[in-house]
Parts: structure tokens; sequence; C-alpha cells
């Protein structure tokens, strides 16, 4: 069952038109919200982004955010989803292709998707390769023009690893579709949250749990070669949760295996979600 709009249909039955500006330009935004035990995790961080990433886009949104919150807790409902995702998009609405902002109506879908916890992937860990980070200024923005990030993950799959982490002149960012932390001598580092990384949603929570753990935690930027010195290495986001990063263009971070201030951070992400 899918919400389109403000009814909820097979998904058969949702029709989207040829002239949405989501098709045409990739105007919209979106929110990928993690379900456990059939509840929304986090879900007033995913608000506080999506009501942030369209008023800077400029797109309204069709109904206030609790309405919304009641339409997706009984699109869950309906789709008897336990563990997974929902996806959520809104575009600037149906008009003729032009580039200026038209007179249109929203047009909002979502939907549920079973999803599994990947704790095998988290135990072994993933590689990863290093990459120029070329997208543009507005990272911090979570829209629908996600092309640079298809093509850097596919880079990522071509060269046999996992994920790519980017970098701008040296300094690192994020990764595909993810945040990304380094660890040296039991401090993590990640870069602050502004107009070059998306403000990720786990990123947030284990920012929460470092405080709680008493790990030192620092929000500033770091270069490539902190990243090839560093102790540990993991990214952050709703699908891959807390995912320890153990090899970078084929070399090792430190023994290559997960490390401690990792497992930590993993084992508090855990009793979060119990």
């Amino acid at each position: 069952m899918y919400l389109y709009q403000n009814e909820f249909l097979p998904k058969e039955q949702v029709r989207i038109s040829p002239e949405d500006r989501g098709y045409y330009f990739g105007d919209g935004v979106y929110e990928v919200f993690r379900v456990y035990n059939g509840r929304i995790f986090e879900a007033e961080g995913h608000y506080r982004r999506l009501e942030k990433s369209a008023r800077d886009t400029r797109i309204a949104l069709p109904y206030p955010i609790p309405q919304l919150n009641e339409r997706l807790v009984e699109l869950i409902r309906l789709n008897e989803l336990d563990e997974g995702i929902v996806y959520m998009q809104m575009t600037r609405g149906e008009a003729p292709r032009s580039h200026p902002f038209p007179q249109a109506e929203p047009v909002l879908m979502a939907y549920c998707s079973p999803l599994a916890r990947p704790l095998q992937t988290m135990e072994k860990g993933i590689r990863a390769i290093t990459m120029d980070d070329i997208r543009w200024l507005r990272c911090d923005l979570k829209t629908l023009n996600l092309l640079p990030n298809v093509m850097a993950k596919q880079h990522a799959i071509d060269q046999g690893a996992d994920d790519v982490i980017l970098h701008r002149s040296g300094v690192v960012t994020e990764c595909s579709a993810s945040n990304f932390m380094i660890v040296k001598d039991g401090v993590v580092r990640t870069h602050p949250a502004n107009h070059l990384i998306l403000h990720g949603i786990t990123r947030d929570v284990v920012i929460r749990l470092a405080g709680q753990l008493s790990i030192a935690l620092q929000e500033e930027p770091f270069t490539l070669e902190d990243l090839h010195t560093a102790d540990e290495a993991f990214l952050t986001s709703t699908t891959q949760e807390v995912m320890p990063v153990i090899s970078v263009n084929g070399e090792p971070v430190s023994s290559g295996q997960p490390g401690p201030v990792t497992r930590k951070l993993q084992q508090a992400f855990q009793q979060l979600i119990s």
C-alpha cells in the first residue's frame, strides 16, 4: 500500500504525471525513515530535516507535520511493517516543463519496504576508496538530485569496494549516502554539519551516544592524511547504522578490524533501538 497525496492506494493505482517536476528536474525533497519494532526511529529529527529541505527549496508541505506523521504511522500499520524503511518524497508538482517555479500543487508519495539490519556486515566491516567530492554546495538539502551520489557509489563497486569516501581538496566530507567518522587516540572526528554534508539523523544519534559514553568527539574538518593514520573509521546512516570501515584504497585502517570505539557505539545504538 502506498500513500499518494492524502490517499492510501495499491502500488498499481499510483500514477505520476510525466510533467511532474521531480521527473524533469529532480525538483523535490525526500526522507528515509527507519522503522524498528513497528515504530519510526528518531521521527522528530527526520521531520525537522524535511521542514528545512522544503523551506530552503521553497516547496510547500501539503499538510502539517503532525498530520504527515499520522499518515506515515497509518501507512506502516496498513503494510504490517515491523522492521524496514518508509521512503517519502515530495516534488514541487505537475506543470509544463519550464525552469521558473510554477503555480502547482506539491505531490507527496510514500511507501514501506521491509529491510533487515545489516548485522553480518556491521560485524566484519566494509572496504572503501577515496574520491573527489565534485557535487554541488548544498549537500545539506535532502533533494532528489542524487545522480552524483549514484555515480560515486557505482565507481566504488566498479573498483571492488563497498563505498566511497568523498573529499574536497583533501578535506574529507562524507560517503555516497552516509556520514563518515574517524577515531584517533580515542577521539572521534567528523566533518561539521554545514552545507558540505547531509545533516544525518544517525550521525546526530552517534554524537549523542558518544556524549553519554564519555567518548570525546570533535566536529571539525579532517584530511585524507588524518584518515590514513586513523585508528578506526566508520560511517553512519539510516540503513547502515554504525558501519565499520576496515580498509581504504586497499590499505587496512590500523589493524584492519573494527575498533573498540566503533564497537562501543554499535552496542549503545543496539541498546537504544531495543
